[in-house]
């Protein structure tokens, strides 16, 4: 009697909490229309380096540059049955004391289609992301190259039409997925991307393979020349992570000029590497590493070729240089580098608060820049970060040949 009368107590109390409590799964489903974005402010000062290349060439007669940057960013994702519409908006405008400009960009629209689970369709301008690198990406064929100093930045997506096929399976095999594009370059689509008039075509595989992400990756020949690579990523344990890429360039063209103001070009097959690792510590600090070797990168004699003519002053010699110059003074022009960042995150019980630091030097040259920040978090919604940057190096190296010696900058960011 006594155990049917707890069982009839427990049955009441069940009844009493069930009429209490409701379940309403439409406050759980996904709605159909999603919105949000940032609003961004960032004025930051350059101090100028008088005694660089990269200053000679841009004849500018001042110590310093401030500038100010307003950015909106927008996303937006509509979904309806099997197709999911993908919009990502970026307005901008930049203003210093020598000139102002701004613009409005989409860096993504595309319409996916997802017709079964493991098929998906996607057709418009889209921001693909190849490669296991986090500062570069060698295999990253048919995307816009990273900034090394900023690599969470958003980039500007390629007009394509992109599937995805993906199986998985029991045993080592775990999942295959295979991903074909298309992608095509004209004067009005994707004119950036290398020479007009050509439909390229690319594809990547990818295999988890006994707990190991794997991609092969290739790009047919036409607006670029053709090229080919492999990716992998593997946790060797829950703290670490080990990362690597390898791509094959064919047939690529290098322009480069001498001491002398000879300009002369050449086609030859490159080879590109990258070798990483990602350890976090017990305390909460992430350490990154990697090493790139770039393999469509001037050598260190070329790089101080070009530096020893900007530096001879002759007119006529200034003029072959700055018609050059975009290639000598692309980010990472040269063969060798090293990329180490290490972030703590919440030091000394400061809560919302992440310090850091990213180092990228030149292993040929010696060079370095050096990239402090603070970012804090505290407030809902809200982003601020105070980064420094210092760039180092002897006469003729890269870096030290820069435009900018010393940069400071403040980011306050909002969310939406």
């Amino acid at each position: 009697m006594k155990h049917a009368l707890a069982a009839l107590a427990c049955l009441l109390a069940a009844t009493a909490w069930a009429e209490e409590f409701t379940f309403d799964a439409a406050e759980f489903e996904k709605k159909p229309f999603e919105f949000g974005g940032y609003a961004e402010l960032k004025p930051d000062r350059s101090w100028l380096n008088r005694d660089g290349s990269f200053y000679k060439l841009t004849g500018l007669a001042r110590d310093t540059l401030d500038r100010t940057t307003a950015t909106l960013k927008l996303n937006a994702k509509y979904t309806q049955g099997i197709a999911t519409f993908n919009l990502r908006a970026t307005a901008d405008a930049r203003r210093d004391q020598l000139s102002s400009e701004g613009g409005v960009r989409f860096d993504e629209a595309y319409a996916s289609f997802k017709p079964d689970p493991g098929v998906t369709l996607d057709v418009g301008k889209i921001a693909a992301k190849w490669g296991k690198g986090y500062a570069w990406n060698p295999v990253g064929f048919i995307e816009r190259a990273k900034d090394p100093n900023d690599v969470e930045l958003a980039r500007e997506g390629y007009t394509m039409v992109a599937a995805d096929f993906i199986r998985n399976f029991d045993g080592d095999l775990k999942t295959v997925a295979f991903t074909p594009v298309l992608l095509p370059v004209g004067t009005q689509s994707n004119h950036d991307f290398g020479k007009p008039d050509h439909l390229n075509a690319a594809a990547k595989l990818y295999l988890l393979y006994l707990d190991t992400d794997i991609d092969f990756t290739w790009l047919g020949g036409g607006s670029r020349s053709p090229r080919f690579g492999v990716d992998f990523s593997r946790n060797l344990s829950s703290a670490l992570e080990i990362h690597g890429e390898w791509a094959r360039l064919r047939d690529v063209e290098t322009r480069r000029i001498d001491a002398a103001g000879n300009v002369s070009s050449d086609v030859r097959d490159a080879t590109s590497t990258l070798l990483g690792l990602r350890y976090l510590t017990e305390s909460d600090a992430t350490w990154i590493a990697e090493y790139y070797r770039n393999g469509t990168g001037y050598t260190q004699s070329q790089l101080t070729d070009f530096h020893r003519l900007v530096d001879s002053g002759n007119p006529v010699l200034l003029t072959k240089a700055r018609q050059i110059s975009p290639s000598y003074g692309r980010a990472n022009a040269g063969e060798r580098y090293l990329y180490l960042r290490a972030s703590q995150k919440e030091p000394f019980d400061i809560v919302y608060f992440t310090p850091s630091a990213t180092l990228i030097a030149n292993l040929d040259d010696r060079s370095w820049s050096l990239t402090p920040e603070l970012l804090y978090t505290g407030v809902t919604n809200l982003d601020l970060r105070l980064r420094a940057t210092w760039l180092k190096g002897g006469s003729g190296t890269e870096f030290g040949e820069k435009q900018v010696a010393r940069k400071l900058e403040l980011m306050a960011r909002y969310y939406f």
